[in-house]
């Protein structure tokens, strides 16, 4: 069997996968108990402000199924398959990426159930891409990417264990990934860097667990182990936030935000108290290898630490700080510092949902340079509809490579990207998508010959399975 027919048959491996997920989900049609509150837990009334309270008596049936649960109280409550709060007393919708925060009102997407006390959720995609990366440093190939995540969750002795499984058919793209303009890390195979291209990322992504143990009615501690997993450092991963995940292309601040999302090796301690987390990370610094199947050495040789707030249930902001060891496999003398500071707003809409993320980033390298990126990027939902954008501008010194003369030079590039998604009601919890995503570069004049224009275009045509 050749490469394209292995990538055609996982395709529809994982599509089967989520098809059938999602129809036994369906078939056991559970009932929904009353909550019922451990006695450690008192009423949690943080909900009393959400918008949309008055849950509507029928949705609308021009509407692809929305699990929006931003209006339901679901602080250590196990509701017909309900998962509650990971690291605390609060609504599951806050739970993000690892140990990431994000808006309490952000919608819930994919199914839940439960099986023998444990209270389960699934969460997945799968998309086909066609990508036409313009100009001399550009380049055209279709491929796949895709993600499916587990998670289940009970009480054990006075705390709530929560587990985390999630996986990728990414690596059947090829070790050099995809192509996209200005995009940097990482490595192929081991000897050269990627540059204008987009790395798969591995297999298995996370395997973690997470015990938080309540302290009182308001506070909370917990422990998060990984391996693979993600560290207390930058913003909820772009495939996970609402703002983000529907661009079929990776920001190219990737590496100045949440690159640190899959790492072989991590443990989190970390404290809760009502609307602010804070919490400090051990982790492997180097990125993952060119072999995406496997699993890396794990070592605990980093550390970050992140505060968050959510201060209302629209809102959540994060500062965090990590030294990161060695992160470059064809760079291991060369460590880096990392700040990162994002602020994401969450609007739910009455047929839908708006969510905008700004973030920035600044990796310190020792030795070397100091490099500054920020994101800005904004998706609404109304019906079956998506509207998508994103806007970076990010100091990259790896775009050139010896012999070149520009090796090691620092240029300020930006990128524009707008994109649409059609979404169609497939099963009661899985819709199909076609999409269209469109990006201009804005490139100083240094570097414009080498790209064949100071504004080389690009161009993504996609279809998707994913769950709503």
């Amino acid at each position: 069997m050749n490469r394209r027919q292995n990538k055609l048959g996982s395709c529809i491996v994982l599509a089967a996968v989520l098809a059938a997920t999602a129809g036994q989900a369906q078939q056991m049609n559970m009932p929904m108990p009353s909550p019922q509150p451990p006695a450690s837990s008192a009423p949690h009334d943080k909900m009393d402000d959400m918008p949309g309270m008055n849950m509507p008596a029928q949705q609308n049936s021009s509407q692809p199924p929305q699990n929006d649960m931003s209006n339901m109280d679901m602080s250590n409550t196990n509701m017909g398959g309900m998962m509650a709060g990971a690291l605390g007393n609060y609504t599951m919708m806050r739970d993000a990426s690892g140990t990431s925060w994000q808006p309490d009102s952000t919608p819930m997407q994919g199914f839940n159930t439960t099986l023998d006390g444990w209270s389960a959720m699934v969460h997945g995609f799968i998309t086909g891409v066609y990508d036409d990366q313009t100009g001399p440093r550009g380049d055209t190939k279709p491929f796949s990417e895709s993600m499916l995540m587990g998670m289940a969750q009970n009480q054990l002795g006075p705390g709530t264990l929560t587990l985390h499984a999630m996986f990728s058919l990414d690596p059947f793209m090829g070790k050099s990934g995809y192509p996209l303009l200005l995009q940097t890390g990482e490595t192929a195979d081991g000897v050269h860097p990627l540059v204008d291209r987009q790395h798969p990322h591995d297999f298995v992504m996370e395997l973690a667990g997470i015990y938080s143990v309540p302290i009182t009615s308001h506070a909370s501690t917990y422990v998060y182990l990984g391996y693979p997993g993600e560290p207390a450092l930058g913003p909820t991963t772009f495939m996970h936030r609402l703002s983000g995940e529907d661009d079929p292309a990776a920001p190219i601040t990737h590496h100045w935000l949440d690159s640190t999302h899959v790492t072989f090796g991590v443990v989190t301690a970390g404290f809760v108290y009502d609307d602010w987390k804070l919490e400090g990370s051990l982790f492997n610094g180097r990125e993952p290898d060119q072999f995406r199947w496997d699993f890396d050495s794990l070592r605990l040789d980093s550390g970050s630490a992140r505060l968050t707030w959510n201060p209302v249930p629209n809102w959540s902001a994060q500062v965090s700080y990590g030294f990161i060891k060695s992160p470059e496999q064809l760079e291991p003398d060369i460590n880096q510092h990392r700040l990162t500071a994002s602020a994401t707003y969450n609007l739910p809409l009455a047929n839908g949902n708006w969510q905008t993320t700004f973030a920035w980033g600044r990796n310190i390298e020792q030795p070397g340079p100091t490099l500054d990126g920020l994101l800005l990027e904004s998706a609404v939902t109304w019906q079956r509809h998506t509207v998508f954008a994103r806007a970076e501008n990010v100091e990259k010194n790896e775009l050139f490579q010896p012999p070149s003369p520009l090796a090691g030079d620092i240029f300020r590039v930006s990128e524009l990207s707008l994109g649409y998604v059609y979404d169609l009601p497939v099963f009661e919890h899985v819709a199909a998508g076609i999409g269209i995503a469109g990006t201009i570069d804005i490139l100083p004049s240094a570097i414009a010959p080498a790209y064949g224009s100071n504004n080389p275009a690009s161009f993504m045509a996609f279809v998707r399975l994913k769950t709503i």
